[in-house]
């Protein structure tokens, strides 16, 4: 089977966006191919500085992994930080990376304009991606559009070492969900933390009426009919939606008599049915947390195995002695 690997970032409450546009992903794959999940708390520490929230935000990013969905009996989970040669390797890819790679980086670039400190771990990030990828051999990346070029890096360091050493290295290709590229948030634009327009997904059934009750819309009066194309509440409900369920809400919004707070409810029944399910195993996990980490540690056990078979033909070929 294709070896694929994925994750994201422990920083707290998961919303919408992060389920379909990476985590539902996860659960399509787990059955089709093999499929390693991490947890990046290495690279959360580029923006997360609390010692205390941060080994919070790794147990509860397992714990949300596992509510909704993913399966550790399909896919190997684990936190990056419990396969330590992923930093050794990440040092070696250093060797192997252009400066000039790394400063046309996008992210880098985006995230020091919205405020993030400037350090060398920041700009030096998608070299431990690289890392996280080559350690493992993995063929295929899933990664949202604003990670492609991150995969295009991997694939040059990769390239400019197996130049160097022979072919050590699988060269990784990404694969985006095109239908699901971009998850709308509140305001319409991408849904994002920074952006502060997410809806989270375990939040309360009353905390999730008044998130979703901030969605703009516009002002066209209860009585009329309504734009279904450019609404953020229908490019939002549709993400839960088969084809009928689609037309069923055009036909509403066409025929008047109902205003956008309607549409609002509706979407909030949506969301709340649609995780009812995870929320019930999420209550189970936090009252559990052992089980959870046993769970981390056997994917631990098993992504470590790989890593160290994988850093024996590294360091031999760059020389490490022993």
């Amino acid at each position: 089977m294709t070896r694929v690997l994925t994750g994201i970032q422990p920083s707290g409450a998961l919303h919408l966006g992060n389920y379909f546009g990476a985590i539902k992903q996860m659960k399509d794959l787990q059955d089709s191919s093999d499929l390693f999940i991490f947890i990046p708390n290495y690279h959360a520490l580029t923006s997360l500085k609390d010692g205390k929230a941060l080994r919070e935000n790794t147990l509860d990013a397992a714990i949300n992994f596992l509510s909704l969905g993913i399966d550790p009996n399909k896919a190997t989970v684990y936190a990056q930080s419990d396969v330590k040669e992923v930093l050794e390797l990440y040092w070696i890819l250093s060797g192997y990376t252009p400066m000039g790679l790394l400063e046309r980086a996008h992210s880098y670039k985006d995230k020091v304009a919205k405020g993030i400190a400037a350090n060398h771990s920041l700009f030096s990030y998608p070299v431990l991606m690289a890392a996280d990828i080559l350690l493992y051999d993995a063929e295929v990346i899933p990664v949202g559009k604003d990670q492609i070029q991150h995969v295009e890096i991997t694939r040059d360091i990769a390239i400019k070492f197996n130049n160097d050493h022979g072919d050590i290295f699988t060269i990784p290709e990404y694969k985006v969900a095109q239908e699901l590229q971009t998850i709308p948030g509140l305001d319409g634009a991408k849904m994002s933390k920074s952006y502060g327009n997410t809806i989270d997904i375990f939040q309360t059934e009353k905390q999730l009426k008044k998130t979703v009750g901030k969605i703009e819309t516009d002002s066209t009066p209860l009585e009329d009919p309504k734009e279904w194309k450019d609404c953020n509440v229908y490019a939002l409900a549709k993400l839960f939606l088969d084809n009928d369920g689609l037309l069923d809400l055009q036909k509403r919004y066409e025929k008047g008599g109902e205003g956008h707070g309607h549409f609002k409810m509706y979407l909030k029944e949506l969301i709340w049915e649609y995780f009812k399910e995870a929320r019930e195993k999420r209550e189970h996990y936090l009252n559990n947390t052992q089980e959870v980490y046993d769970i981390l540690d056997a994917g631990a056990a098993k992504a470590s195995t790989i890593a160290k078979k994988k850093m024996e033909i590294i360091r031999d070929a760059v020389g490490i002695y022993r």
